[in-house]
């Protein structure tokens, strides 16, 4: 989930489904213009909003770093993100199991620095097509 908007409407569908979805907050570390998810500031600031969301199950973050030309660039912003978790979890006195960073050019730098889930599908399938318009 990327905002707060975003997690009220998946808690209105949930409630009204029976559900209750496990989710990830993503969060722009590198405050990228063109990418979503909540800054660090804005993420701490919505917590206890997000956290009052019976139906969500938060089970950590993700980010994804700006396209570097080498993996090591990437770290600075796992570090980040791993800071992060640690901070909230310790705010609000809860775990974040998960850390959602990584793809395929970067994941062995994410897997250093703590990511428990990667993204790796160019790996495995190869780099998509782009269509023309």
């Amino acid at each position: 989930m990327d905002s707060l908007d975003l997690a009220q409407q998946i808690q209105r569908v949930a409630k009204e489904d029976g559900l209750y979805p496990r989710v990830l907050l993503e969060v722009n570390v590198a405050g990228e213009g063109a990418k979503f998810g909540f800054s660090p500031e804005g993420l701490s600031s919505a917590m206890e909003q997000v956290l009052s969301l019976d139906r969500l199950s938060i089970e950590g973050l993700m980010t994804i770093p700006p396209i570097a030309e080498e993996a090591e660039h990437s770290r600075r912003y796992f570090v980040s993100l791993r800071h992060l978790r640690d901070k909230l979890e310790k705010e609000f006195a809860l775990k974040l199991p998960e850390l959602s960073m990584g793809m395929s050019d970067d994941f062995a730098i994410a897997v250093e620095e703590g990511s428990t889930l990667v993204r790796v599908g160019t790996a495995i399938f190869g780099p998509r097509e782009r269509k023309t318009k």
